[in-house]
């Protein structure tokens, strides 16, 4: 194990932040980083909650407009439908990346007993975007590329590492890479120089930036300074599994309303009033529910 980064610049770990346990939705825990008091966003990323959910617990029918959700499915399985008809299960390892756009009503709720587990991310869409039509790109576990190198294993969501690229469009530039390492081992990952980046650590604990920092424990983001790229080692005799997410920042106002994510106040109290009215996108709300 080397101890130093190939790096010449390194990013450090500039802020370090506990996930705490809350509720969220229908009885449902979620614990999350991005999004409290102490990290509201970090441009473009708007929330990171790693769900717990068993039924009857879940979240049901509620609105979104401005913004991505990414669903990636840690443990178990989801069933999401929407009110334009679209629905679909997500199972352990799969991913569905959803585009609010200018409006979306859906619910997403756990299939079977049992504890479902995993992560979701809001990215921000800049202004000229917010108002799409909604869309989705939905991936299944065997068809996410996957590399494994020196004790080093990457799930690429979204982006590139190890020389393979991800086939998911995003329409804010996003990387969204999950890293399994064994003990004892270590990865350099090169992150675009002008993007945000930050980690959230899934289980296990490793050492990030430089190899003398102190090892973090699951449940805690990380968010990254400036610089080349993320090294870290796994200095512990357990497995450390962790998510790298960067993006390339929007650098525009964010006014934050529930589930609605706008440039300014008029405007969320302008997609308020299409969702209350059932215009502008929201069209179907008033006749829809989940079944």
């Amino acid at each position: 194990m080397s101890m130093s980064s190939i790096f010449s610049r390194p990013r450090l770990v500039v802020k370090k932040v506990l996930a705490r346990a809350q509720n969220e939705g229908d009885g449902a825990i979620v614990r999350r980083s991005i999004g409290r008091p102490e990290l509201q966003n970090l441009d473009p990323f708007l929330m990171l909650d790693e769900f717990n959910v068993s039924p009857p617990a879940g979240f049901p029918d509620h609105p979104h407009r401005g913004f991505e959700t990414v669903t990636y499915m840690l443990q178990g399985a989801f069933t999401h439908q929407d009110f334009a008809g679209h629905k679909g299960t997500i199972r352990t390892g799969d991913v569905q990346w959803m585009t609010a756009g200018r409006g979306i009503v859906h619910s997403e709720m756990p299939v079977g007993p049992g504890t479902h587990k995993g992560l979701q991310l809001w990215i921000n869409l800049s202004s000229k975007n917010k108002m799409i039509e909604p869309r989705y790109q939905e991936l299944l576990h065997q068809d996410i590329p996957k590399v494994e190198k020196d004790g080093v294993s990457v799930t690429i969501l979204a982006g590139e590492s190890m020389g393979i690229k991800s086939q998911v469009f995003t329409r804010t530039p996003t990387m969204y890479l999950d890293f399994t390492l064994k003990p004892g081992s270590e990865h350099h990952q090169p992150i675009p120089e002008t993007w945000n980046a930050f980690i959230y650590i899934v289980e296990g604990e490793g050492a990030f930036g430089s190899s003398d920092s102190t090892t973090t424990p699951a449940h805690h983001c990380l968010v990254l300074g400036p610089g080349e790229g993320l090294s870290v080692w796994n200095k512990s005799s357990k497995p450390l599994r962790f998510v790298l997410i960067g993006g390339q920042p929007i650098n525009e106002p964010v006014v934050k309303y529930g589930p609605f994510v706008m440039n300014t106040k008029s405007e969320i109290m302008q997609a308020y009033q299409d969702y209350q009215l059932g215009k502008n996108g929201f069209e179907r709300s008033r006749q829809w529910c989940s079944k």
